[in-house]
C-alpha cells in the first residue's frame, strides 16, 4: 500500500515519541460513515466491515478485541424500566453507578431540584463525563460539569455505555472517573407513539409521552430522526407516607448509656425531656420545632416546660412546652419534589456523491420544579450576608431582639423582659409560604463533515455550541434589614405607630407586629417580603477534528491510529436580583468567568502478535491528550493510557489498563465566592457541661453562648442549622489521577450464549479538589494542637449564635492529599435457548469496592478517612443487579432484582459511641459510680442489606398495514421495600432506597407505523 507523505510524517512522530506515550482501549459505540468509501481490496473491505468505533478511542477495531471494562444499558432494559428518568434507571440497573442529583436528595437545595445527574464510582458528579454521541456538551448547573439525563427525549436514546476509570487521554478533563456515553438512534425509521402513566400505591403519580419519527430522503442518501417527550412527575410529600409523619429526635446518652428519644415528658431531676427508648413507646417520640405561627417568646428553654410566653392562636400564654405545643416542621418536605419536563432532539445525515458525509443535530429541553416549602422560621438570630457597595465586602447583619419599648410587646411580656429586649422565635406564615422555582433551558447544536482520504483515512471535522440558562425564583423569603427596621418601632401621640429610622420610612417600612397569629398584616409582610432571583448562563463552544486510519504493518497486522485537535471555550455568569444580600435564603452572589483550552491528542493501536502458540493475539494501545487552559493556575493538562489485550485463545481474553488523567478546576471551584448551602453535621461540643472532660470541651466552654446556655441548661446539646456554605479557591491546582485495571473476559465455546467478565480497579487521585468535611473544620477548630482563638484560621470559618448553636461553616475548595478507592466488577450475560417454547436471558451486574479512602493534611498531619459502607457517601460496600428474561415470540416477561449491602448511618455517631463505651468500661474496671453495667448498642446506625424485586411484561400486537401495537406494564419495587428507618433522613427515609417511593405500578402503550 502506497503511503502519503503525511501518513510517513505521522508514523515517524508516533515511533518517535513511542516511549513517552500512553494509553488503552475503551469502548462504547458512536458512530460511523455510512458514505461511500474509496476503492479497496476484498480483504480489506472484510477487514473494515469487522472494525467498529468504541466510545473511549477514535480508533476503529474488531469488535472482540475492544472487550474492556464496559456497562451496557440497551433500549429494551429501558423500556421495561417503567419510568421516564434516564438517570434513575442507570442506578438501578448497573452497580458502578451512584445517584448524583435527583429530585429524592434535592428538597433542601435552592439550586439542584431539577437536576438528573449520575456518578461514576462515588468520585463526584463532576469526574464523571457525560458524551451524547460521543461528544461533549453544555453543562446544566454552574456548580460543575453537569449534564442533567433528564434534557434527552426518551425515545432518542438507542443505549448507554459507560466506561469507568479515567479516559481523559480521549476526551479531556472531567473523565477521570469514567465516560457515560448516549448513543441515539441510528438507522430507526417510521413513527412511534408511547404514552405510559404510573404511581404508587399513595401518591408518586407519573406520566410520559414520547413520539418519535425516522426515515430516509433524496434516494436514500439521507436519514432523518426527530423525537419528542413530556414527562410530569407529581412528587411524593409528608401526607403520602406515614412513616414521614412519625416524629423523631434521636440521641445516645453517655451517662445512662442508653439510645434517647426526645417526648414531651420532662425528667426534673435529669434535666432532659430524652428518654431511654427501652422506656417509652413510639408513641412517645416527639420531634416539634418552636416556629410557630402565633411566635414565642422569651423562650427560657427548648426541652423544659413552662419555659416562655406563646400564642395559641390569638391567645397569650405563658406555658410554653415545644415538644407538646411546637410544630412538626417535616410537614412541609417533600419526599420527592415534583418535576415537569419537556426535551426535543432532530439529527440528520446526508451522504454525497464523494464519499463525504454531512451531519447535523440539534436538541431542545426544558425543565420545571416547584419545591413548595414552609413559610420562613426565624428568630433574633437570624442573620444574612449584606455587601457594602462600596467596599465590596461582606457584613453578617442580624435581625435581633424585639426592643423591650417596642409599641406592640404585651403588658405580660413587658414586665418580665430583659431591657436587653425580647427574644423570639416564630413562622411567618403571613408573608406566605416559601416556593422554590427552578426553570431550566438547554439548546444544544453540532454540525460536521466526515469522509476518507489517503488510503482509507477517514476524517471528520464538527463545530458545537450549547447553551444553558436557569431561573431560579424564591418567593416569599424575608429580607434581614427591613425585618429590623420594622421592629425598631414607636408610637406617636396620636397613637400611630412608626417605624423609628426615618431612612427606613422613606423607603416605605411599616412597623411589624409578631406577637400572635396573623398579628403581621398585609403591608407589613408586603415590607418585608423579598422574592430574590438567581439567573445563570453558561455556553461551550467546541470545534473538534480527527483522522483516523492505519498507519503501517506489523508482522501481527496494521497499526491503527487516531490523531486530532480540539478548542472548547465555556463561559459562565451567575447573576442575582439581590447583589448586596441580605435575605434569608441560600444567598448566591453575582459572578462569572470563562475559560479556553486547547486541547491536542493522539492514539496508536500496535498488533504484537496474532495466531502464534498460545496467543491467537496480543495488541498494545497507546495515547497521549495535551491541553492548554487560559487560566494562569492550571499547567499544561496532560493525560496519557496504555493498555493490553491477550486472547489466548477463541473466547478468552486478559485485559490489563494503566491510565493518568488531569482536571482542572471548574470556574465555580475558582471564583466562585461564598454560596449559600445547607449540609448536616455534628458539633464536637454537643454534650459539653461545666466539668465535662471529652475531646474540645474545654474549648467549647471559651464560646460566650455555649457558656450560657450551660449556666442555663446544664448542658449544651447541638441543634445546629446545618448552613454550610461553598467557598471557591482561586489558588486551586489541576488534580492528576492514576487508574489501574486488570480483567478477564470469557466466552467459552463449551457453553453457548454465555459471557462472564471480571475487571479489578484501582483508581488514585493526587490533589483532589474537594472540601473537608464540617466535622473536620470544628475539630480543628476545638480539639487540635492549634490554639483555638481567632489566631485559628477554622475557627474562623465557624460561627454561632448567642445560644452557641453552629450557624455557618464555610466549606472551602482545596487540593486534598489523595482520593482512593478500588474494587471489581463481575458482569455476566446468559442466553438458552428454548426451541419453540421461545428463549431466556440471564445478566447479572455487580460491583464491589474494597476501599475507598481520601487523605488530607490538618493542623496535627495527615491523617485518612475512609468512606466504605457509610450512607452518608452513598458507597455500600457491594451492589448488585441482576434480570431474567424469557422471550415467546411477541410475549416478553422480566423479573429483576436489585441488592445493596448494610451500611452504617453515621460513622461519627459510631466512634463517638465507642468512645463512650471504652470510658464507660474503664469506670466500672475502676468500680466507678458513673459505670452501667450493660450499656445499649446504638439504634438505627447499622442498617441492613436492602433487595428488591421488580416484574414487567409486554405483548405486541400486529395491526396490519405495517403497524405494531405494544402493550406493557409491571410493578417495581413488587414487595413494598422502602428501606431502612433512617434517623435524620427525609421522612425518616433515604434517596438511595428510592426515598420513600415503595411500590410503583404503570401501564403503557406503544404503537408503530
Amino acid at each position: 500500500m502506497k503511503k502519503t507523505i503525511l501518513t510517513l510524517a505521522i508514523q515517524a512522530a508516533v515511533l518517535g515519541g513511542m516511549s513517552m506515550t500512553a494509553v488503552a482501549a475503551d469502548e462504547v459505540e458512536v458512530s460511523q460513515v455510512k458514505g461511500n468509501q474509496p476503492q479497496q481490496s476484498a480483504e480489506a473491505e472484510q477487514q473494515t466491515i469487522e472494525k467498529i468505533s468504541v466510545t473511549g478511542s477514535r480508533i476503529k477495531r474488531d469488535s472482540f478485541s475492544v472487550a474492556t471494562p464496559l456497562a451496557t444499558l440497551d433500549s429494551e432494559a429501558i423500556d421495561d424500566a417503567g419510568t421516564g428518568s434516564l438517570s434513575a434507571i442507570l442506578v438501578d440497573e448497573l452497580p458502578q453507578v451512584a445517584e448524583g442529583t435527583s429530585n429524592t436528595n434535592s428538597q433542601s437545595s435552592v439550586q439542584n431540584t431539577g437536576l438528573s445527574t449520575i456518578d461514576l464510582r462515588n468520585l463526584g458528579t463532576n469526574r464523571t463525563l457525560t458524551l451524547i454521541d460521543g461528544r461533549r456538551v453544555v453543562s446544566n448547573s454552574y456548580s460543575g460539569n453537569y449534564v442533567s439525563l433528564s434534557t434527552i427525549p426518551t425515545s432518542f436514546v438507542d443505549k448507554v455505555e459507560i466506561i469507568t476509570g479515567g479516559a481523559s487521554a480521549t476526551y479531556g478533563s472531567d473523565a477521570v472517573a469514567g465516560v457515560v456515553n448516549i448513543i441515539t438512534e441510528q438507522d430507526k425509521q417510521g413513527v412511534t407513539f408511547n404514552v405510559r402513566s404510573g404511581q404508587t400505591e399513595s401518591g408518586g403519580e407519573e406520566l410520559g409521552v414520547d413520539g418519535d419519527f425516522g426515515a430516509l430522503y433524496a434516494d436514500g442518501k439521507g436519514y432523518l430522526f426527530m423525537a419528542a417527550s413530556y414527562n410530569k412527575d407529581w412528587g411524593l410529600d409528608y401526607w403520602d407516607r406515614n412513616r414521614a409523619q412519625q416524629q423523631e429526635s434521636w440521641s445516645y446518652d453517655t451517662k445512662r448509656m442508653c439510645n434517647t428519644m426526645l417526648t414531651e415528658t420532662y425528667d426534673t431531676a435529669l434535666r432532659t425531656n430524652a428518654h431511654c427508648m427501652r422506656d417509652i413507646t413510639q408513641a412517645d417520640w416527639r420531634d416539634l420545632n418552636d416556629s410557630i405561627p402565633g411566635g414565642v417568646f422569651n423562650e427560657a428553654s427548648s426541652t423544659r416546660p413552662d419555659a416562655g410566653f406563646w400564642y395559641d392562636g390569638q391567645t397569650l400564654r405563658n406555658d410554653w412546652h415545644e415538644e407538646k405545643y411546637g410544630i412538626h416542621f417535616q410537614q412541609f418536605d417533600w419526599l420527592k419534589v415534583p418535576d415537569e419536563s419537556v426535551a426535543a432532539a432532530v439529527k440528520t445525515e446526508y451522504d454525497f456523491d464523494s464519499g463525504t458525509q454531512a451531519y447535523f443535530q440539534l436538541q431542545y429541553s426544558r425543565n420545571h420544579s416547584v419545591n413548595n416549602k414552609s413559610p420562613e422560621s426565624s428568630d433574633e438570630n437570624e442573620f444574612a450576608l449584606v455587601r457594602d457597595p462600596v467596599t465590596g465586602e461582606f457584613v453578617e447583619e442580624y435581625v435581633g431582639r424585639i426592643p423591650k419599648n417596642n409599641p406592640f410587646v404585651p403588658q405580660e411580656i413587658f414586665d418580665g423582659a430583659s431591657s436587653r429586649g425580647i427574644t423570639w422565635d416564630r413562622n411567618f406564615a403571613e408573608v406566605g409560604a416559601i416556593v422554590n422555582e427552578n426553570t431550566r433551558t438547554t439548546y444544544r447544536s453540532w454540525a460536521g463533515l466526515r469522509g476518507f482520504v489517503w488510503d482509507n483515512w477517514e476524517w471528520d471535522l464538527s463545530v458545537g455550541y450549547g447553551k444553558f440558562r436557569q431561573e431560579q425564583n424564591r418567593q416569599n423569603e424575608i429580607d434581614v434589614v427591613k425585618l429590623r427596621n420594622a421592629l425598631q418601632a414607636e408610637k406617636l401621640a396620636d397613637g400611630t405607630i412608626q417605624c423609628i429610622d426615618s431612612d427606613a420610612r422613606a423607603d416605605g417600612c411599616v412597623p411589624v407586629n409578631l406577637f400572635g397569629e396573623g398579628a403581621i398584616s398585609v403591608d407589613a409582610a408586603n415590607y418585608i417580603r423579598s422574592n430574590p432571583t438567581i439567573t445563570t448562563d453558561i455556553t461551550m463552544t467546541n470545534v473538534l477534528g480527527y483522522i483516523t486510519g492505519d498507519l503501517f504493518d506489523l508482522p501481527a497486522g496494521p497499526v491503527a491510529s487516531a490523531f486530532g485537535f480540539e478548542y472548547r471555550r465555556d463561559t459562565q455568569s451567575v447573576d442575582t436580583n439581590v447583589p448586596n444580600g441580605g435575605v434569608t435564603f441560600n444567598y448566591v452572589p453575582s459572578f462569572e468567568g470563562d475559560v479556553s483550552v486547547y486541547e491536542a491528542f493522539g492514539e496508536a493501536s500496535l498488533p504484537l502478535l496474532r495466531d502464534v502458540t498460545a496467543a491467537k493475539s496480543l495488541s498494545m494501545d497507546l495515547s497521549l491528550r495535551v491541553a492548554d487552559y487560559s487560566w494562569s493556575t492550571t499547567d499544561l493538562i496532560k493525560s496519557y493510557k496504555a493498555g493490553l489485550v491477550y486472547e489466548p485463545a477463541e473466547g478468552y481474553m486478559v485485559r490489563a489498563n494503566w491510565a493518568t488523567a488531569q482536571r482542572a478546576p471548574t470556574i465555580t471551584e475558582l471564583l466562585s465566592p461564598p454560596r449559600g448551602d445547607y449540609d448536616s453535621f455534628s458539633d464536637v461540643c454537643d454534650g459539653v457541661t461545666a466539668t465535662s472532660t471529652g475531646e474540645g470541651h474545654a474549648n467549647c466552654r471559651q464560646d460566650p453562648g455555649i457558656a450560657a446556655t450551660i449556666a442555663a441548661d446544664g448542658v449544651f446539646n447541638d441543634d445546629n442549622n446545618g448552613y454550610s456554605p461553598n467557598v471557591g479557591n482561586e489558588n486551586l491546582k489541576e488534580e492528576s489521577a492514576e487508574t489501574f485495571t486488570v480483567g478477564v473476559s470469557l466466552a467459552p465455546s463449551f457453553i453457548e450464549g454465555l459471557r462472564v467478565a471480571v475487571d479489578y480497579y484501582d483508581i488514585k487521585i493526587e490533589d483532589a479538589m474537594t472540601s473537608l468535611e464540617n466535622e473536620d473544620i470544628i475539630k480543628f477548630c476545638y480539639a487540635s494542637s492549634l490554639p483555638y482563638g481567632d489566631d485559628n484560621a477554622f475557627c474562623n470559618d465557624i460561627k454561632r449564635d448567642g445560644d452557641g448553636q453552629i450557624i455557618e461553616v464555610q466549606q472551602r475548595v482545596i487540593n486534598a492529599d489523595e482520593t482512593r478507592t478500588s474494587g471489581y466488577d463481575l458482569a455476566l450475560d446468559y442466553k438458552y435457548d428454548l426451541d419453540a417454547w421461545g428463549d431466556l436471558k440471564l445478566k447479572l451486574d455487580w460491583s464491589h469496592v474494597i476501599d475507598y479512602t481520601i487523605t488530607a493534611t490538618g493542623p496535627d498531619g495527615q491523617y485518612t478517612n475512609s468512606y466504605l459502607g457509610q450512607l452518608s457517601s452513598g458507597i455500600f460496600e457491594d451492589k448488585g443487579s441482576a434480570s431474567l428474561t424469557w422471550r415467546l415470540d411477541n410475549l416478553r416477561l422480566r423479573w429483576s432484582v436489585k441488592y445493596k449491602s448494610d451500611i452504617r448511618r453515621s460513622q461519627s455517631t459510631h466512634e463517638s459511641w465507642e468512645k463512650a463505651i471504652e470510658l464507660n468500661a474503664e469506670n466500672c474496671a475502676a468500680a466507678d459510680a458513673a459505670c452501667v453495667a450493660n450499656p445499649e448498642p446504638l439504634w438505627g446506625n447499622e442498617l441492613p442489606s436492602v433487595t428488591t424485586h421488580n416484574f414487567s411484561a409486554s405483548y405486541g400486537f400486529d395491526l396490519g398495514s405495517n403497524a405494531e401495537l405494544r402493550l406493557y406494564g409491571g410493578v417495581n419495587n413488587l414487595f413494598d421495600e422502602r428501606g431502612p428507618f433512617v434517623i435524620g433522613g427525609s421522612g425518616s427515609y433515604d434517596s438511595a432506597y428510592g426515598g420513600g417511593q415503595g411500590r410503583y405500578g404503570y401501564l403503557g402503550a406503544e404503537v408503530k407505523f
